[in-house]
Parts: C-alpha cells; sequence; structure tokens
C-alpha cells in the first residue's frame, strides 16, 4: 500500500517474545525483523520460536493500513478491523487467520430507566500470523493489558507462540462472556421477586429493558459458537494447542445455554408481570364497580323522592324520614356484606 503512517495514538504496546521471553525493539519493524531474523537461525518443529504482538486501540485506517504493509494483513480484513460493528468470525488469507471476537460488559448501575445501559459491546480482532499477532480493539471495555501481563509472566504459555495468544485471548473473552451471564442472571432473579409485590414494586418498562439487553447480549455471544467450534479443526492450529480451543468452545457453549435460558426466563417474567397487572386491573374494576352499586341505592331512593310529586307514599308521615334513611342504611349493609363475601372488597 505504500502508506508511512506508523500507530501513534492508537498504539497500546508491541513487543517481541523470543523463546517466551520479551524483548523490547526501537520500532515495530525492528521488532519483527528481529523474531525473523531468529527465526531463520533456529526452526522447531512445532513452530517459530519468536513472534511480535502488536496491540492496537480503536485506530485510524492509515495506522492498520501501515500494519499491513509490515505484515501483509489482506486489505479486506483490514478494511473490517477499521470499520468495526463486524459479526465474530474466522477467515483465512493465506498464512494468516483474522479472528472477530465480540466483547461484552456489564455496567453497574443504580437505579435502572429505560435509557440506562446494562450491556456494553465492543470487539476485538485478532490477525494470527506464522510469527506475529496483531490485536485491534474496539470499545472501552475488556481491555487485554491482564492477558499479556499473564502470559509474560510465564514463559512457557508465551513460548506456544501465536496460536497460544490467540487461545488466551478467545479464553479472556469468553471469561468474560460467563461473568456478564451470572451478573444478568440474579437481575432476573431480582426482578422476578418482584413480579408478585406491590404494585409501586412491579415495573413493566424495568422488564422490557432487560429483555432488549438480554437480546443485545445473545446477538454477541451465539454467532461465535460456529466459527469458534471449527477453529480446533483448523491446520494452521497447532496439535499441541486443539485441547485448549476445545476447552474454550466448551465453555462457550454453557455461556450460549446460559443466555438462552436467561432469555426464555425474561420472556417468563414479562408475561407474568403483564398477567398480574391485568388481574390488579380487574381486582380494582371489581372495587369500584361494587362502590358504584352501593352508592346507586341511595342514590336511586333520594332521586325518587326528590321529583316533588304531590302524591308520594310517606311524604306527610312524621317518620318517614328516618324509615328511608334506615331503609337505604340496610340495602347498602346487605349489599356491602355481599360484595365482601365474594371477594369484589
Amino acid at each position: 500500500m505504500g502508506v508511512s503512517a506508523p500507530p501513534s495514538d492508537s498504539l497500546v504496546e508491541y513487543a517481541a517474545y523470543i523463546e517466551g521471553e520479551k524483548v523490547t525493539a526501537p520500532s515495530i519493524a525492528e521488532a519483527l525483523s528481529l523474531v525473523r531474523a531468529h527465526n531463520r537461525t533456529r526452526e522447531r518443529q512445532d513452530g517459530p520460536a519468536a513472534f511480535v504482538w502488536v496491540g492496537l486501540h480503536e485506530p485510524q485506517s492509515l495506522e492498520v493500513e501501515w500494519l499491513a504493509d509490515v505484515f501483509g494483513l489482506h486489505p479486506l480484513a483490514v478494511e473490517d478491523a477499521v470499520k468495526a460493528h463486524q459479526r465474530p468470525k474466522i477467515e483465512r488469507y493465506g498464512d494468516s487467520l483474522f479472528v472477530v471476537l465480540k466483547t461484552v460488559a456489564y455496567l453497574d448501575h443504580e437505579v435502572m430507566s429505560d435509557t440506562t445501559e446494562i450491556i456494553a459491546t465492543g470487539e476485538i480482532m485478532v490477525f494470527v500470523g506464522p510469527d506475529f499477532v496483531v490485536t485491534v480493539r474496539h470499545g472501552r471495555h475488556c481491555p487485554l493489558t491482564t492477558v499479556r501481563r499473564r502470559l509474560e509472566k510465564d514463559p512457557k504459555l508465551m513460548s506456544r507462540g501465536p496460536a497460544g495468544v490467540l487461545h488466551a485471548i478467545a479464553d479472556h473473552v469468553v471469561d468474560h462472556y460467563l461473568t456478564v451471564a451470572d451478573l444478568m442472571q440474579q437481575e432476573l432473579e431480582e426482578v422476578e421477586a418482584t413480579v408478585f409485590a406491590d404494585v409501586s414494586s412491579r415495573d413493566i418498562g424495568r422488564i422490557y429493558h432487560l429483555k432488549r439487553e438480554m437480546i443485545e447480549m445473545k446477538r454477541a455471544v451465539t454467532p461465535l459458537r460456529a466459527p469458534l467450534g471449527s477453529l480446533p479443526q483448523r491446520r494452521m492450529i497447532p496439535a499441541d494447542m486443539r485441547d485448549y480451543f476445545r476447552d474454550v468452545v466448551d465453555h462457550l457453549s454453557r455461556v450460549c445455554e446460559q443466555v438462552e435460558s436467561s432469555n426464555e426466563l425474561c420472556n417468563s417474567i414479562l408475561q407474568a408481570a403483564l398477567a398480574r397487572t391485568n388481574a390488579l386491573a380487574n381486582e380494582d374494576m371489581r372495587k369500584i364497580s361494587s362502590w358504584v352499586a352501593i352508592l346507586a341505592v341511595p342514590t336511586m331512593i333520594a332521586g325518587i323522592y326528590g321529583m316533588n310529586f304531590d302524591f308520594m307514599p310517606e311524604t306527610e308521615w312524621v317518620f318517614g324520614y328516618p324509615v328511608v334513611l334506615g331503609i337505604m342504611l340496610i340495602i347498602c349493609t346487605i349489599l356491602y356484606r355481599g360484595f365482601r363475601r365474594n371477594g369484589w372488597l
């Protein structure tokens, strides 16, 4: 491409790793030259003895294009790495792999509203070649610094080469899936406990919001299952690393099952909340109807005696007024006890 724009602000860290030990170099290109010179002098049956790991965070297109010139990355993969918002996938370009992993993070919140974000998503793109690993991360969450430090502390792990780094990254991402899935499960259990509580505690909007967040997590996690499951069968993965990738696939399967069950639980909670709300609305309507029926009796009697006809019974009787009031009270009492007995009041 002929682009001269090495990574600057987006560069998180880079280093050469020879026999599992970190070796610093003045530049990325010099680190790659050092690694390839070492690999030419010493070849191993289980892969190269040295590689370069470059980490970027939300780089500009010119920076990734510069790396593409240095490492020989495919233009289509470079375009995907710059644009982001890709589906999880694994593609092979020549002797290198391009892996897209969706990241998820659980955001702490004290009060939930319709605009509260619970699940944050991002992406990690990994270019894996015979002697290099280039990671491009989009989003603030799930940084790879802890992964790099853990591998650097154990030269045996780092000596596994680029495939070992890819496994560590995939395992790190899937572990985050497990953590977020467990936290979302706790959130759903708390909401479930409020469904049959007081009306003020039951918030349909909160349940529906959790439903949307669960769908967001399902979109991030589920599509990774197929490509990650095919990774152990690829020829570029050393035979001694395939069992490790199968273990990550098993963890991902557990996450997918948990996300699916949580999504179904969220549907059940939403349906139960709507049914409970309708039932309470019917109870309120029965109460209102009962009081309307009770108040209709004195209203009707008072209306009849308020028509001011000349010939009406008991209008001239001295006990007419208290008798009519007594009749009103008796009828209202009978109606009240009847409604109370039937559970309407």
